[in-house]
């Protein structure tokens, strides 16, 4: 079967703050070097995308010596954590970005649906946007003209069509472009994780569509998604990225497995304080932090559905004024999605055991952050912080739900929490 797109040591680097290279001959120097096809004699070696460490150059490598192949008709899922050089690889392929170094080769054209809105103009009607984006993605009009009908009709915005989309809803707008991407006659489908905008009905909708694009029509299907049940029903390869690298290409099952389980290392192994991590003033000493079923087992693995634990062995060093247990769960982006605070009653100099019982189908199948802290309230202090990473993945038997929506407050969390003393 003949390649759709080939790439070939594909890299990608962004210089950070300064463009210049700091006099006038060295920027000319820099831009013959680049109307020669050579490499930039300017550019630095500069360091991988690794967001948990401090950078030490101007210079990121957003991606790195990238080689795969992928053929017509194929449905590639293109999986990684956030910041993994995913969106980027996307718009190296779609051709909004030059690679730095490398090649990328791609045979037929491309429909490529990147963010809301995307080739949108707000001040013109649906019906001048969907022509407007098929101009773009290379149609003639009279190939726009075949499939209007089709487009308006799966987008489900007819009513709409001839209102500025600048009044469009984040749903409605995705819901057009992703009509106008799915029916225009490309070779190639680009779509990141903006279908996540749209509800579970027109999810599921879209998913099909593609399957139909690939399997059907022999199309080329490019798919980002954190939701590995959808990647695995749609796509029957995967590229993992990490860091901007590629660390396996394969099935899709076989590249999903590996991305779970390197979701879940910091899982793995439960936390106990030491002198180098232990945050806080010293009074209060973190024993043991790990996250449990139901049958009080380590868990590895989190569903959406799974009931679980989080077990805080603690230890009260001082004389303290009430201190009040408090954890806050956010995105790993830092997005708050609930703070509890939880006043233990237990006040004592010595050992404390809580868990606190999170029940299934209240978090969704993202990457989150558990931040503990031991605070008091008069006065003001923390006498302890420790923050672990975890994942939570869906099942077949998922209720997704929008975690923005979930709380801000703990008042409306806390009823569906249960505190449990073990000593």
């Amino acid at each position: 079967m003949a390649k759709a797109i080939a790439v070939e040591g594909l890299s990608k680097a962004y210089q950070l703050g300064d463009f210049g290279t700091g006099t006038i001959s060295r920027d000319v120097e820099r831009f013959i070097a680049r109307m020669r096809g050579k490499e930039d004699p300017y550019l630095r070696i500069g360091e991988t995308n690794d967001r948990t460490v401090k950078g030490e150059s101007d210079i990121v490598w957003c991606l790195k010596d990238l080689n795969f192949d992928i053929e017509e008709g194929d449905a590639v899922g293109i999986i990684g954590r956030n910041g993994a050089g995913k969106s980027t690889l996307l718009k190296v392929l779609s051709r909004i970005t030059s690679p730095t170094t490398g090649s990328v080769k791609v045979k037929g054209r491309i429909a490529s649906l990147l963010e809301v809105g995307t080739g949108f103009h707000p001040e013109l009607t649906g019906r001048e946007n969907v022509y407007l984006n098929g101009a773009i993605l290379g149609m003639r009009k009279s190939e726009i003209k075949r499939r209007f009908d089709e487009i308006v009709d799966f987008s489900g915005v007819e009513r709409y069509i001839d209102t500025p989309v600048k009044r469009y809803s984040s749903g409605m707008y995705v819901r057009l472009a992703f009509a106008v991407a799915a029916h225009l006659e490309s070779e190639i489908l680009i779509v990141d994780e903006v279908l996540a905008v749209g509800d579970s009905e027109f999810q599921n909708k879209c998913l099909g569509k593609m399957g139909d694009i690939s399997t059907g029509e022999g199309r080329t299907v490019l798919f980002v998604s954190h939701n590995m049940i959808s990647v695995q029903k749609l796509c029957t390869k995967g590229i993992l990225l990490s860091d901007g690298k590629m660390l396996n290409s394969a099935d899709i099952d076989t590249v999903c497995n590996q991305y779970i389980n390197l979701s879940n290392e910091s899982l793995k192994s439960y936390y106990k304080i030491t002198t180098d991590n232990k945050m806080g003033d010293g009074s209060v000493e973190l024993r043991e932090l790990k996250i449990i079923n139901t049958n009080n087992e380590q868990l590895d693995t989190l569903f959406i559905t799974t009931k679980f634990g989080f077990l805080i062995e603690y230890e009260i060093k001082d004389n303290l004024y009430e201190p009040d247990l408090s954890f806050l769960i956010s995105t790993i982006s830092d997005e708050k999605v609930f703070h509890v605070v939880h006043e233990t009653g237990d006040y004592s100099i010595g050992i404390h055991k809580w868990v606190v019982w999170v029940p299934g189908n209240l978090l969704n199948n993202l990457e989150y952050k558990f931040t503990l802290g031991i605070t008091t309230s008069n006065p003001v202090n923390i006498h302890l912080q420790h923050t672990i990473v975890f994942t939570v993945n869906e099942d077949n038997n998922s209720q997704t739900r929008n975690n923005k929506y979930i709380n801000k407050m703990h008042g409306v969390v806390r009823p569906y929490l249960q505190w449990e003393k073990l000593n």
